[in-house]
C-alpha cells in the first residue's frame, strides 16, 4: 500500500497538536465532503486520505508508532515482538528463529528497512517461508442524514481507490460501527486481511429529534382548534397523517403517536413511537371586530 504522510495531508507539522489536528481535520473533512463534491474521485480520494490520517494522529498510541516507525507503523508491534526474539535467542546463542535466521540489523539505529524487508518481503535463507501476518484493520466515517438511516439503502464507499458497495440498515444508531470482514489492508505472506470498521455519523434533521427508537417534533397549532378541538395534518418521516386534537388543548400538550417513530435496527416491520408538543400560535393581524369577540370572551 502506498505510504501517505499523515501531516501532510492535515497540513500539519510533526509537532502538532491535538487540537490542531483536531481543527485541521473538521476544515478539511467539510471542505472535501462527499455530499459537497458529488460525483469527484479526487475529492472522495481526498475525504478517505483525510479520515484515514485522522483515525491514526488522533489516536496516541497509533501516532507514537507512525511517527517512530514512519511507513511501517503497522508493523510496530510485529517488530518489537521480534526485537524481543532476538535479544532472547541472541543471549541463548541461536538465531531468533530457532536457528534458522537471524536479522543482524541495529534495532536502535532508528533505520527498520532492512529489518522489514527481511520480515515481510523475502523468503528466508533455509528455504522455509515467512510467518503469515494478517492485515491490519481500516477505520473509517460514514457521514448520511436521519432521513437517509430512516430506509434500508445502499451506498459506494470508495477506500484507497477500491469502490465497495455496502448496504446500510434501517435504523442504524448515530457513532454505530459496523464491520466489513475482509475489506481491511491486505496481509503480508499470504496472511488474511485486515477488516473495515464504518462509524456512522448522522446529521440532525430540521424537523425530527431522535432518543433511541422514538422521534420527536414541534407542531405549530392555531389557537382557535387549540381551544375548540378539530384535525391537524402533520409531518412523519414516511409522510402525511391526521390526527385528532381534543377540545382545550393546552401549549406544550403532547401526543404519541405508536408505530410513526423510527424504525428499529435489524427489527423488520417494528417501529419507535413519533410524539409531537402542541405550539399554540397566538392569531395576529385581529380585525376590530375580533378583538371585541376577544373582550367578550374575556369578560364572560
Amino acid at each position: 500500500m502506498e505510504f501517505i504522510d499523515y501531516y501532510k495531508i492535515l497540513g500539519l507539522e510533526k509537532t502538532a497538536s491535538t487540537e490542531q489536528i483536531k481543527k485541521a481535520y473538521r476544515k478539511l473533512a467539510r471542505q472535501y465532503h462527499p455530499d459537497l463534491n458529488p460525483n469527484d474521485k479526487e475529492a472522495n480520494r481526498k475525504f478517505q486520505q483525510i479520515n484515514e490520517a485522522n483515525e491514526v494522529l488522533s489516536d496516541p498510541e497509533k501516532r507514537k508508532k507512525y511517527d517512530q516507525y514512519g511507513q511501517n507503523w503497522q508493523h510496530a508491534d510485529a517488530f518489537e515482538k521480534a526485537k524481543q526474539q532476538q535479544q532472547t535467542a541472541a543471549s541463548a546463542g541461536q538465531g531468533a528463529y530457532g536457528g534458522h535466521e537471524t536479522f543482524s540489523g541495529d534495532f536502535s539505529s532508528g533505520d527498520f528497512s532492512d529489518f522489514f524487508t527481511s520480515m515481510f518481503g523475502r523468503s528466508s535463507r533455509s528455504g522455509r517461508s515467512h510467518t503469515k501476518f494478517r492485515g491490519n484493520d481500516y477505520n473509517a466515517e460514514l457521514q448520511i442524514s436521519l432521513r437517509e438511516a430512516y430506509n434500508t439503502h445502499q451506498r459506494i464507499f470508495t477506500i484507497n481507490e477500491k469502490n465497495i458497495r455496502i448496504t446500510v440498515p434501517a435504523g442504524i444508531a448515530n457513532m454505530q460501527t459496523i464491520k466489513l470482514k475482509g475489506h481491511g489492508e491486505p496481509g503480508v505472506n499470504g496472511g488474511p486481511s485486515g477488516d473495515l470498521y464504518i462509524t456512522f455519523s448522522i446529521s440532525e434533521d430540521p424537523l425530527f429529534k431522535r432518543l433511541g427508537d422514538d422521534l420527536y417534533a414541534n407542531v405549530e397549532l392555531d389557537l382557535y382548534t387549540a381551544v375548540l378541538g378539530g384535525e391537524k395534518t402533520i409531518d412523519t418521516m414516511n409522510g402525511k397523517v391526521k390526527v385528532k386534537v381534543m377540545p382545550e388543548t393546552q401549549n406544550g400538550a403532547k401526543l404519541r403517536l405508536k408505530g410513526k417513530g423510527f424504525p428499529l435496527y435489524k427489527k423488520e416491520g417494528k417501529y419507535g413511537d413519533l410524539i409531537i408538543t402542541w405550539h399554540i400560535k397566538t392569531p395576529v393581524n385581529l380585525t376590530e371586530k375580533q378583538k371585541a369577540l376577544f373582550r367578550e370572551l374575556s369578560q364572560s
